[in-house]
């Protein structure tokens, strides 16, 4: 009994740390931040595929090159969040660091654009972009806090976010195969019916010419 509870203790402690090991996979898939140079003049569009109802938060800001002095206006960017049908999530002028949180209303490519104006002397802005999505987006230590739930009750809740986000992706990614096999379907019929007006074309032609001929050479008497 002994030696079962063992084995026993030994998979669930795999299974969690398989679990674990996915979930961390799932969260680098949705989480990204990163840092880069724009030239002032210059836009730089970072997209990102988000689904229907999915939460989405992101954080940015300016490096300061002169750190312990201001900002200077030179460096400060203008910031423009998108949907894929245009509709404006997010949008800041003149600024050196913001922050921004929805929930998709609709699934696709959403854009986070950057630019700066153009000044005569080149100025290079560098820019720290954090963005993250699903899973990646909750703020778990606010969770735990004010929940007062336990280390492993934490990560019971995350793994369980983690299996319902590739739930919910399988489903997605379901649906865009159903979308592509009807397009196939639509297209393989448009061709057929296109295969099919090009023969009846041919085969009139044909028969036009034929008919043309035959009349011509009745005239000339040689039929």
């Amino acid at each position: 009994c002994l030696h079962l509870k063992k084995k026993m203790s030994g998979s669930l402690l795999l299974t969690v740390n398989l679990l674990a090991i996915l979930s961390l996979g799932v969260i680098f898939n949705v989480a990204h931040s990163l840092r880069y140079d724009l030239l002032s003049g210059a836009t730089k569009c970072i997209s990102e595929e988000i689904k229907s109802n999915a939460m989405s938060v992101g954080k940015y800001s300016v490096i300061n090159p002169n750190e312990g002095f201001p900002l200077p206006d030179t460096h400060k960017v203008t910031v423009r969040v998108n949907s894929p049908h245009g509709n404006n999530y997010h949008f800041g002028d003149n600024v050196e660091a913001g922050n921004f949180a929805f929930t998709a209303a609709e699934s696709g490519d959403y854009t986070a654009c950057f630019w700066t104006p153009e000044h005569k002397a080149p100025v290079t802005v560098t820019i720290e972009f954090d963005w993250r999505t699903g899973v990646a987006a909750k703020d778990w230590s606010n969770v735990a806090k004010k929940g007062q739930v336990e280390t492993m009750e934490l990560e019971l809740k995350k793994l369980y976010d983690t299996v319902a986000s590739i739930h919910e992706e399988m489903f997605y990614l379901r649906e865009r195969e159903e979308e592509m096999q009807q397009l196939n379907r639509s297209t393989n019929s448009k061709m057929a019916t296109l295969s099919f007006l090009s023969l009846v074309v041919c085969l009139s032609v044909a028969g036009l010419q034929f008919w043309h001929l035959k009349t011509f050479f009745e005239r000339k008497k040689l039929l």
